[in-house]
């Protein structure tokens, strides 16, 4: 496939995770969370607490995305770019198309755990396809140029503000399952993202680094990155070997090491998304 096609066929990859990710947060709002009162945070969490006042969801969303896009355009520069406009408008469009779909279920409980999933599956299809739905996203970064605060931290800041909001009108125990809806949706969106399968990476400091390191390649068939450093304490040099392997493999690398050096000091942390050779391709 010539460079040309091959990159037309990305962004149309790109653009039907959108589309599809779109669609599946509608569903999933309009079957789940809407029906339950459960403002999950975010433009949809807004678009809840209005409708109850007699106001369209979907006109709601499409009245603040549109601004928000054309603000951010001008503010922050537009780096944005066309994907998010796709997502700021397909998302509400959606919301309207499938507003008459009945309700899944009327237990709030369920419906904020599986609007979250279903909301968290379809938001982690759009950054799948380096998309966006506008909304909150695109004021917290306006807000983050502006006053310095982390991104993170303005998102939970108006997140929370539409709890709050949501508690003030539906009452505290359907803000608190929005709170649930807002967790699990934000762990489903890391796992569509990152995928099931979590790594393992490994920092081994050891005085038998040639052998552990060919004990690696030979009984666990993976690859081993010696990393030059120097003892805190000695001030000698200690070199220290990153390994990452997989989850079923990390049992045997202990013992590996273990038998080499049972004395080895050793650092092992989750590593979620690894690209390259022997693990996921990009």
């Amino acid at each position: 496939m010539k460079q040309g096609h091959s990159q037309l066929w990305i962004e149309a990859k790109n653009y039907l995770f959108i589309l599809i990710g779109s669609a599946i947060v509608a569903i999933g709002f309009n079957t789940l969370l809407l029906p339950n009162q459960i403002a999950a945070g975010g433009v949809s969490g807004i678009s809840t607490i209005m409708q109850s006042f007699g106001f369209e969801a979907a006109y709601v969303q499409w009245g603040l995305n549109i601004p928000l896009f054309i603000a951010g355009f001008y503010l922050l520069g537009g780096t944005f770019g066309v994907k998010t406009l796709v997502g700021s408008i397909f998302l509400p469009l959606m919301v309207f198309v499938t507003r008459h779909i009945a309700p899944v279920t009327h237990e709030a409980l369920l419906a904020a755990i599986f609007g979250g999933v279903v909301i968290g599956i379809g938001i982690g299809l759009v950054f799948l396809g380096n998309g966006s739905t506008g909304g909150t996203a695109l004021a917290a970064k306006i807000i983050n140029k502006y006053t310095g605060l982390t991104l993170g931290t303005c998102l939970a800041m108006m997140d929370g503000l539409i709890v709050l909001a949501a508690m003030t009108v539906f009452g505290i125990e359907e803000g608190l399952y929005a709170v649930i809806g807002v967790f699990i949706s934000s762990k489903t969106i890391d796992v569509v993202q990152a995928g099931f399968s979590h790594s393992k990476m490994a920092m081994i400091i050891t005085g038998h680094e040639d052998e552990v390191r060919q004990a690696v390649f030979d009984q666990i068939d993976r690859g081993v990155t010696k990393i030059s450093a120097v003892g805190g304490y000695t001030d000698h040099d200690r070199p220290i070997l990153m390994c990452v392997v997989g989850q079923s493999q990390f049992t045997k690398l202990k013992q590996v090491v273990k038998a080499i050096d049972a004395s080895a000091f050793v650092i092992v942390m989750d590593a979620k998304e690894v690209l390259g050779e022997g693990f996921k391709r990009a």
